[in-house]
């Protein structure tokens, strides 16, 4: 090539939820089953979507104005019944016209560091959910800025490091909050949202907030939405159907713009967002049509409660197993459906090995351990891997310092959940005793 291709920030892109995959699959090829921990997908983990659901959206399939374009932006009725469902709870008032629709939240992810100028950043929580660290890294050329989740105190927003990191950085415009969050499974309490709205009011930001879970609590929990406590602070609410109907396969996400008009600059910024969706036309019309249709149904809200119920119970059968683990740092978890497990400081060293009885898998997973720089965490991953058949992702791939792996609390067969986490307990004891 007469020049280089290739943008200083593309190598900020990096997703292990997804690169671990690879492995797992050259594990499964050499006779292995793979119990799949790496990713939120309910229908991967044996999810069976309801009979009326399906017919619902099957209904849509049959109509010939399913297959057209709808607007730009979205279609009409849905934004117009999404405002209506977030002005109920919410302090802050929008209209359809502050709902734009995208191609999942990973396209809506995508775009909102896209068209930020390049100096200006976007502080993000850590350990990191990988689709926001890597555009923004990669959208500025440079590693993530992160505030710490905190593992000792129930995984809750360190505050302080959050307020010093803000002040002291003029480059950052916006705090990003996953609420409740991925990859550890904390619902943000009242108090700190309050603390991050006066933060950012008080530095002139804006906040970006991902709700994909906001329905998806339990335990007692309660998320609260942005629009509740955003005040008269600009902010965009991200939002979508892949893990509440769920529908991951949909590709069907969302943003809603709150108090736009207080701040020209966040206004252009809006603008051009609509503009980058207008310029591809659309979005994907036919789970936009299925939403109010399914969310209205009596049904719906019945079975959504069902299913936050069972999610609780695996994660106190999960806490059951893993808790009394004394070189594991654990805590429950409250919302979305993923639990972020920490070693304890010290426990871990390049030594440590599972003992694999196949030859092949073995001699392959010490062919992939054998890096002196390879983070601790991903060693043991692996080695669970190769021993287990058991697939999770190491936190220090989450823009972490900390060392453990995040597993999910789908898996609807008991019989295959015990096998699993009993599987990882029975591990890491193994492994930090070896």
């Amino acid at each position: 090539m007469r020049q280089r291709l290739l943008s200083e920030g593309a190598k900020e892109l990096s997703y292990e939820i997804r690169e671990i995959v690879k492995k797992a699959f050259q594990i499964q090829q050499l006779g292995t089953k793979i119990y799949w921990e790496n990713i939120g997908d309910p229908i991967q983990k044996n999810f069976i979507v309801p009979a009326w659901l399906k017919e619902s959206i099957g209904q849509l399939v049959n109509e010939n104005a399913t297959y057209s374009y709808c607007h730009s932006k979205g279609v009409p009725e849905t934004r117009e019944y999404l405002a209506n469902l977030t002005n109920k709870r919410a302090g802050a008032q929008i209209t359809a016209e502050d709902i734009l629709f995208f191609n999942g939240l990973g396209d809506a992810i995508a775009k909102v560091y896209q068209y930020l100028t390049h100096t200006a950043r976007v502080i993000g929580p850590s350990p990191a959910y990988s689709t926001h660290s890597s555009a923004e890294a990669a959208h500025a050329n440079h590693h993530p800025i992160t505030y710490k989740l905190d593992p000792d105190n129930h995984w809750y927003p360190d505050l302080d490091d959050l307020y010093l990191k803000v002040k002291y950085n003029p480059n950052i415009v916006a705090i990003l909050i996953i609420n409740p969050d991925n990859p550890t499974g904390m619902v943000y309490p009242l108090e700190s949202l309050k603390r991050i709205v006066e933060i950012a009011k008080e530095f002139k930001l804006f906040l970006i907030c991902d709700e994909i879970y906001l329905n998806i609590t339990y335990n007692g929990a309660r998320a609260y939405a942005l629009a509740e406590v955003i005040e008269d602070v600009p902010g965009i609410s991200m939002k979508g159907i892949s893990k509440e109907l769920p529908w991951p396969g949909s590709r069907c996400g969302w943003m809603e713009f709150y108090n736009r008009e207080k701040d020209v600059e966040f206004n252009k910024f809006c603008s051009a967002l609509e503009n980058a969706k207008m310029i591809e036309v659309c979005s994907t019309k036919l789970p936009q049509l299925a939403i109010p249709r399914v969310m209205s149904d009596e049904r719906f809200l019945r079975y959504r409660k069902e299913l936050n119920e069972q999610i609780g119970k695996r994660s106190k059968l999960i806490a059951s197993i893993l808790s009394e683990v004394p070189s594991l740092k654990f805590n429950e978890t409250y919302g979305a459906f993923y639990n972020t497990i920490i070693f304890e400081d010290g426990v871990l060293n390049k030594n440590q090995t599972l003992k694999i009885n196949n030859p092949d898998i073995c001699s392959l997973v010490e062919k992939w351990v054998d890096d002196d720089n390879m983070p601790l965490d991903k060693r043991f991953v692996y080695y669970l891997l190769g021993a287990k058949g058991i697939c999770v992702v190491p936190i220090s791939s989450f823009c972490s310092d900390l060392q453990g792996f995040r597993v999910t609390l789908l898996e609807e067969k008991e019989e295959d959940l015990l096998h699993i986490f009993k599987g990882i307990r029975d591990a890491v004891i193994e492994y930090v005793n070896s």
